[in-house]
């Protein structure tokens, strides 16, 4: 294990929160930073080489939203988990969408936050290996060496763990993915039971590749079993 600690900016608008979450991760073992809204934060990743951004999401916020664009935008595959007081699915899954790696609801215990940082942290420095070919199915086209996502020529824009799980489908295209080989890929295997996140996880991409995601022409459920990647036009 590395001596250095990883950095985690925490952006929160309470002055209570971004204290609350600076002293847990001193505790955990991180070195915590700090931003009270969109500016700072970027602001201050530019500034310094953050391992990750841990976002206090007060519900219905649509500040926070417009922090994982810009943060999403700023570098892809850095880490992102929001912090959420109790809210609906609907703003779960648009957080997801934006870019976001992982959604929690607070209050988070300690122990849980850590596993989950970290877990993210050691995803984010797995290198892409530059041999590994474009692979293209229908008019989506994923390039691993350069992670991105084109549709039609259209660059999509996807989280890291997203990519993660169109990769591990597009590697197996036209062949069935179980949820529990793909939740390991995208996850670990101590969360394999957790079906709930990879459903989310699905949904977004379907709003991302699919023109009709009630109706996808890619990705396509095998009911109780997994998914399958193919470009179903060609298979009616």
């Amino acid at each position: 294990m590395s001596s250095i600690p990883d950095r985690v900016l925490v952006v929160a608008e309470e002055a209570s929160q971004r204290f609350q979450f600076r002293r847990m991760l001193d505790t955990l073992g991180f070195d915590p930073g700090e931003a009270s809204n969109g500016v700072n934060a970027m602001m201050r990743l530019r500034m310094i080489d953050y391992d990750a951004v841990l976002l206090h999401l007060p519900a219905a916020q649509a500040d926070g939203i417009e922090i994982c664009r810009q943060v999403r935008g700023f570098n892809p595959r850095l880490p992102l988990l929001i912090v959420s007081e109790p809210d609906s699915l609907d703003h779960k899954v648009e957080a997801l969408d934006t870019g976001a790696d992982d959604y929690m609801v607070g209050p988070v215990p300690e122990r849980e936050l850590s596993a989950r940082l970290r877990s993210t942290i050691r995803r984010s420095r797995v290198p892409v290996a530059p041999t590994v070919e474009r692979l293209t199915v229908g008019d989506i086209v994923l390039d691993p060496p350069t992670h991105r996502v084109k549709k039609s020529g259209i660059e999509i824009t996807l989280s890291p763990l997203e990519f993660i799980a169109l990769h591990k489908l597009m590697e197996q295209a036209g062949k069935l993915v179980t949820y529990e080989s793909l939740l390991i890929s995208v996850w670990s295997p101590e969360r394999v039971r957790n079906r709930d996140r990879l459903r989310v996880l699905i949904g977004t991409l379907r709003k991302k590749l699919e023109n009709d995601p009630s109706n996808p022409r890619y990705l396509v459920t095998h009911a109780r079993t997994g998914y399958c990647f193919q470009d179903h036009e060609q298979h009616t």
